[in-house]
């Protein structure tokens, strides 16, 4: 594949969150050892508020750095991504409000809440976990058959956090309405999550933009831009 692809990396850019700075490494990694070349655009949370942000990229990918200036900008960005066919990752923060926008917008769940955002809401879905991952590696157990699965090639990986929220109501809910759970703990808690029938739509609550050091690219990472590639590819549908 030798076509240029569009990446939208959505998310407020600091020189302070490590996964930020992994990006340019992992873009230059692709295109030298994958030959994957991404034109990478930083939206900020807030600058995503706008209709139609994400709109015409080949890909895009919500990254960590939560509380996000804009919860609002975040969940248009998923939003859009997942209606219109856009290849899509969000990572540790990424992957919260992905859960948080299909609760909403396709579940019906209008009242779910980020305790990160809103600590004294009533009905939160991502809340504080019991212990926190913030710097931790952890074993993630895959579901066979899953688009995870197929990515990392593998039944069980060992994987990177920085994160101390994650899902923990109205799970059967958002399985009940098409949301696949493809990745869990030792002890059963949700890290990975998928929606079957879209082109490409992952989400990990661990990090893979800070395996290694960025030179090899994580398949979770490799994957997003081989979909935004192909997708770059695609004839495009005839003007109504």
């Amino acid at each position: 594949m030798s076509n240029t692809a569009t990446l939208a990396l959505v998310g407020d850019r600091s020189p302070h969150v490590v996964s930020h700075t992994r990006v340019p490494l992992l873009l230059e990694a692709l295109a030298t050892r994958d030959r994957l070349v991404l034109d990478a655009y930083w939206i900020s949370s807030q600058d995503a508020e706008a209709a139609g942000a994400v709109r015409g990229f080949d890909a895009v990918w919500v990254l960590p750095g939560s509380p996000y200036r804009s919860e609002a900008g975040v969940l248009a960005a998923v939003r859009t991504a997942r209606e219109e066919g856009i290849p899509f990752l969000g990572t540790c923060g990424g992957f919260q409000h992905a859960l948080l926008e299909y609760a909403r917008n396709v579940c019906g769940l209008t009242g779910v809440t980020h305790a990160e955002n809103d600590p004294d809401a009533e009905d939160p879905l991502i809340e504080p976990l019991a212990c926190s991952l913030v710097g931790h590696e952890a074993a993630v157990t895959i579901a066979p058959d899953s688009l995870a699965a197929s990515v990392i090639g593998a039944a069980r990986t060992v994987e990177r956090y920085f994160c101390a929220y994650g899902p923990s109501r109205h799970l059967d809910t958002l399985r009940a309405h098409g949301l696949r759970f493809s990745g869990h703990d030792d002890d059963g808690g949700v890290r990975m999550a998928e929606l079957p029938g879209h082109p490409f739509f992952l989400a990990s609550l661990f990090q893979p933009e800070l395996a290694g050091d960025g030179t090899h690219p994580h398949p979770v990472v490799r994957a997003l831009a081989r979909a935004a590639v192909e997708h770059a590819a695609a004839p495009s549908a005839p003007p109504v």
